[in-house]
């Protein structure tokens, strides 16, 4: 079998998976996890062998004309270099181990058929994208992922946090998604095709007549599907899904799929100095904010909503500095560990009965119970942490590297501008990274107080999974030395002077957090923070526990965000800031206050102006015929006298008229 035809095999299967699960889920219910898990798996293993027979050398590049067009040609193509084949790779893993969790945490949910068909629909939409060599082709994928978020978000309809949600992603990416659409016309209009090979040997020729501003409209796409300000603020909102969609859409599909994107074409971007410095910016404001506010969330998952925002920061910051090598490096380090953060966060809340970080930190003995879960979150997070040797500490000493590589002048397309911003962002976001990472460690696994609700123990495929998530997180930054041939030929071997500022400030957040957490710990026994654990059951699975944390966590606490727990080290940590960073910087009352309520208004004298005026004038063009037949209708009496006289009146009035008329003339 030819190394295309794998290729086309590997976003095929789940496809077809997905197709299988929606039409034969209800009716045969014991295919239904089947379907969901085998074609996902085959994908995988495919994608191995595309990688295995690409090896790093020549790029497999394969086209067929999809429809004449009669301008620009639309092509079903296949572009695989390095960095399609290993970003395949780990989308059919996160996607595996998603679809194989999945069966134990929801393995009483009445809608599982459906929410299974999805992942594989969105699995299948991903690694749409990463082969596709043509950009009609990507956008297929990219707006099918749109609508499945929307649907796997919305899982836990009857909640109002996840109907909220869901229709807060689809809009907010949706809003990217226009001028996105309209920069890959003006891209294909340049070049004269959508087949991104042209593309890249048209921009290398100097052929694009207005690099900047396709740049930046596709800049506003990407912000939206990898939630980078100012668009990012329906991430944190999704976490009203269940706990493997977060997996999924955080380390390997969705916001994977923006980055992705501008690695793909970074030399259309770097054709703009302009825009260079507008992905820095908005890649170190995206950094240090978010982190800020991972700092001060309550909800587990949102903390690490918020860091995935803040990572996906340093991945925009190394595409802006020019080292896309840097960038996909750590999307697939991130990949990994973020994967297994999410999936533990799942066990944790299965155990605790709570997505509360301040409910947990007063639960006794929480570790023992989910040793699993305690164990790889602890290499997950020092990963996170970017604490040698876990992955995350090559990965991100790769961005940081690079920035310091533009910061001193010493790239050819990156404008020194853009390497300061992004190596003073990233350090700062190493040291805040570090410290929410320590506040959620000790806050879920060092609690005092009371035993937890005993929901019973996780399913052996929960667990499982979290293990083989493990290896990459603690040992892929091993593969620094040979990752370079597959990506650009830049070395990605963390430097000297990054590696010791980076590492320090990773330390100084670390140890610093500690120490409040000590100062903190004692007001934990003071403040008890009431009944906020979720009881359904020592049988329920994991998400009917997860759907009860979350329809409970608002009532307790009075916000979805934040909880009132002076023993918080976050709290101490932010002071005055902490109020504000819970509720990440109000960016959602500034766009209630700049847009949604000024649609709203316009909205409603539309309303109004549809109501009371136009329909006046049409309720007026229905009310005149009626009346003049009322008045007309009054006359016909079925009288023949009092036709014959109103006949005989006519005949005298025209008689009378004409002989008027006629003397007028005269």
């Amino acid at each position: 079998m030819t190394t295309t035809t794998l290729a086309v095999l590997v976003p095929l299967l789940p496809f077809l998976g997905a197709l299988a699960g929606l039409l034969l889920g209800r009716t045969v219910p014991g295919l239904v996890r089947p379907l969901a898990v085998l074609p996902t798996l085959a994908a995988l293993v495919l994608a191995v062998m595309v990688a295995a027979r690409h090896g790093g050398g020549t790029d497999i590049d394969s086209a067929t004309e999809l429809t004449p067009t009669g301008s620009v040609p639309v092509e079903l193509a296949l572009h695989i270099d390095g960095f399609a084949a290993l970003v395949a790779v780990l989308v059919g893993v996160v996607a595996s181990c998603v679809q194989i969790y999945s069966t134990g945490y929801l393995r009483d949910d009445p809608r599982y058929p459906s929410y299974a068909a999805l992942v594989s629909l969105f699995t299948s939409a991903m690694l749409l994208v990463v082969y596709s060599g043509d950009l009609m082709v990507l956008l297929v994928g990219w707006e099918i992922m749109g609508i499945c978020s929307y649907f796997l978000v919305g899982h836990y309809w009857e909640t109002p946090e996840a109907r909220a949600a869901s229709l807060k992603a689809f809009l907010v990416t949706k809003l990217g998604d226009v001028p996105f659409l309209i920069g890959l016309f003006a891209l294909a209009v340049d070049a004269g095709s959508f087949r991104i090979t042209t593309v890249l040997g048209t921009v290398a020729g100097g052929g694009l007549d207005h690099p900047t501003l396709i740049a930046l409209l596709l800049l506003a796409g990407v912000a939206g599907k990898s939630a980078q300000f100012p668009l990012h603020t329906w991430l944190p909102d999704a976490m009203a899904g269940p706990t493997p969609v977060s997996a999924l859409i955080h380390a390997a599909t969705m916001v994977a799929a923006g980055v992705y994107f501008v690695a793909r074409l970074l030399p259309v971007f770097a054709a703009s100095a302009a825009a260079l410095v507008v992905l820095a910016v908005m890649a170190a404001v995206t950094m240090a904010g978010s982190a800020l506010a991972a700092l001060a969330q309550d909800d587990i998952k949102r903390v690490l909503a918020y860091s995935t925002i803040g990572q996906l920061g340093y991945l925009t910051g190394a595409l802006a500095v020019g080292d896309r090598g840097a960038a996909v490096f750590h999307l697939l380090s991130h990949g990994a560990f973020k994967a297994l953060l999410f999936l533990g966060a799942g066990v944790i809340i299965h155990a605790a009965g709570t997505n509360s970080l301040a409910a947990m930190s007063r639960m006794k003995g929480l570790r023992d119970r989910v040793p699993d879960a305690f164990w790889t979150m602890t290499v997950a997070l020092l990963a996170l942490a970017a604490i040698p040797p876990f992955s995350g500490f090559f990965s991100k000493e790769a961005v940081l590297g690079a920035a310091e590589h533009a910061a001193t002048g010493h790239s050819e397309t990156a404008p020194t501008a853009a390497g300061w911003i992004v190596l003073v962002a990233g350090l700062l976001t190493a040291l805040l990274t570090a410290a929410y990472a320590t506040r959620l460690w000790l806050l879920a696994f060092n609690g005092q107080g009371p035993e937890a609700p005993d929901h019973g123990r996780q399913p052996l495929t929960m667990t499982a999974v979290l293990w083989v998530l493990a290896v990459p997180s603690l040992a892929f930054g091993l593969t620094v030395g040979v990752l370079p041939d597959w990506f650009d030929g830049h070395s990605l071997t963390p430097t000297l002077t990054t590696s010791v500022l980076g590492t320090g400030f990773a330390l100084v957040g670390g140890l610093v957090t500690y120490g409040a957490w000590r100062h903190t710990t004692a007001l934990a026994v003071r403040h008890p923070m009431g009944a906020v654990a979720a009881d359904t059951g020592a049988g329920a699975d994991g998400g009917q526990v997860e759907a009860e944390a979350i329809a409970t966590h608002t009532p307790a606490y009075g916000d979805v965000a934040a909880a009132l727990d002076p023993a918080d080290p976050g709290r101490l940590l932010l002071g005055p800031l902490h109020r504000h960073a819970a509720a990440g910087f109000h960016l959602d009352a500034v766009y209630a206050a700049l847009f949604v309520r000024p649609v709203q208004a316009a909205a409603r004298l539309v309303r109004f102006l549809d109501r009371e005026v136009v329909d006046t004038y049409v309720r007026g063009a229905g009310t005149a015929p009626r009346w003049l037949g009322a008045a007309v209708r009054r006359a016909q009496t079925g009288n023949v006298q009092t036709y014959l006289s109103a006949l005989l009146a006519g005949t005298v009035v025209l008689a009378v008229a004409a002989v008027l008329v006629a003397t007028a003339g005269a």
